[in-house]
């Protein structure tokens, strides 16, 4: 296998793009430990120097999926809400807080995500914080599917792959293309998904993404650099339908200040703020801000056959009439 790592660096040193099929071989090879380290790494820098291309990224991809361990939910459209991450802001839990007011609405929720690199707290802290245990159990997984509305994968359980090549990224003082995988790994493959990211390049890349992939999809900006709608100014969102900017105001919302989105310095501090939301005692931009993520979320659950006026409706009656708590409870019984 050496010998074609070879020849594959030196068809990227000549500015060649690598096919679909190609990528997924590297990826099944780095799980074989076919490759030294020093080639790896290598083919991780050259491909962030010339920027990863839509094949490039769905090989990785499907390498990953084929790698690791599939969920096969019994439920035929749910979505997963879920930012890039890297944005550096240290946002309190706002994906992870929006899925469960999406499920408390009614709606079925696959949460897919991990332990924080950048901020305070990600996902899987907010819901270790609660007791919860992680489990890769399908028939688990499935009921609480059932029985929630909602289930939290927690990736190290998951993807295979990536603890081969974490001690590389550990390393180097730069993201790699398994930045961008984070979001397309989800191993139940959700056929809706809301991602959050951090600059309109990456919108760019992520909607020929999930264009190619046939998924129904919404993916958010805030300009002034968050990756999800921060309600602290104007924002983008791009889904298969439309693309256009908003102002907060537009849609009945007051703009946030950015110290009202932070986490605080514990992942005590992050729980606490996760939990006055859903019990309805947050901060009103706290509040707003997970009103706004959750709404474009049912958005594309509904196709967008109904109006985000309508969907902030939606979201903010999960939260008022306590079912996004009541979910929340039911899902940490069903997992504790």
């Amino acid at each position: 296998m050496e010998k074609t790592m070879n020849d594959i660096l030196n068809r990227m040193l000549n500015h060649e793009v690598l096919s679909r099929e190609e990528m997924k071989q590297i990826l099944v090879g780095i799980t074989h430990s076919d490759y030294p380290t020093e080639q790896i790494t290598a083919l991780l820098t050259a491909l962030q120097m010339r920027g990863v291309t839509v094949d490039e990224l769905l090989g990785f991809r499907d390498g990953i999926l084929e790698t690791g361990v599939p969920v096969p939910l019994d439920c035929d459209r749910y979505i997963d809400v879920v930012g890039t991450g890297g944005d550096r802001k240290n946002t309190f839990n706002i994906s992870t807080t929006s899925c469960f007011v999406i499920a408390g609405a009614g709606y079925k929720v696959a949460k897919h995500g991990n332990y924080s690199a950048t901020s305070t707290s990600g996902a899987s802290n907010v819901i270790a914080q609660h007791g919860v245990r992680f489990t890769d159990d399908i028939d688990q997984l499935n009921r609480c599917m059932h029985e929630a509305g909602i289930v939290y994968l927690h990736a190290q359980l998951f993807a295979k792959a990536m603890k081969f090549v974490g001690p590389i990224r550990k390393e180097l003082p730069f993201p790699t293309v398994f930045n961008l995988l984070g979001p397309l790994v989800n191993p139940s493959q959700p056929s809706c998904q809301l991602l959050g990211v951090a600059n309109l390049d990456q919108m760019r890349l992520y909607s020929q993404v999930y264009q190619r992939l046939g998924i129904d999809y919404g993916i958010v900006n805030s300009i002034d650099g968050y990756d999800e709608i921060s309600l602290t100014g104007d924002f983008k969102v791009t889904t298969n339908r439309y693309e256009r900017i908003f102002h907060p105001r537009e849609l009945g919302f007051e703009i946030a200040k950015p110290e009202e989105l932070v986490a605080g310095a514990t992942e005590v501090e992050a729980k606490e703020i996760f939990d006055a939301v859903l019990e309805n005692r947050a901060l009103p931009a706290q509040k707003s801000i997970v009103l706004a993520n959750a709404a474009f979320g049912i958005q594309v659950l509904e196709r967008g056959e109904k109006s985000i006026e309508e969907c902030i409706e939606i979201a903010r009656e999960s939260i008022d009439s306590g079912k996004a708590l009541a979910t929340f409870k039911k899902f940490v019984e069903l997992n504790s």
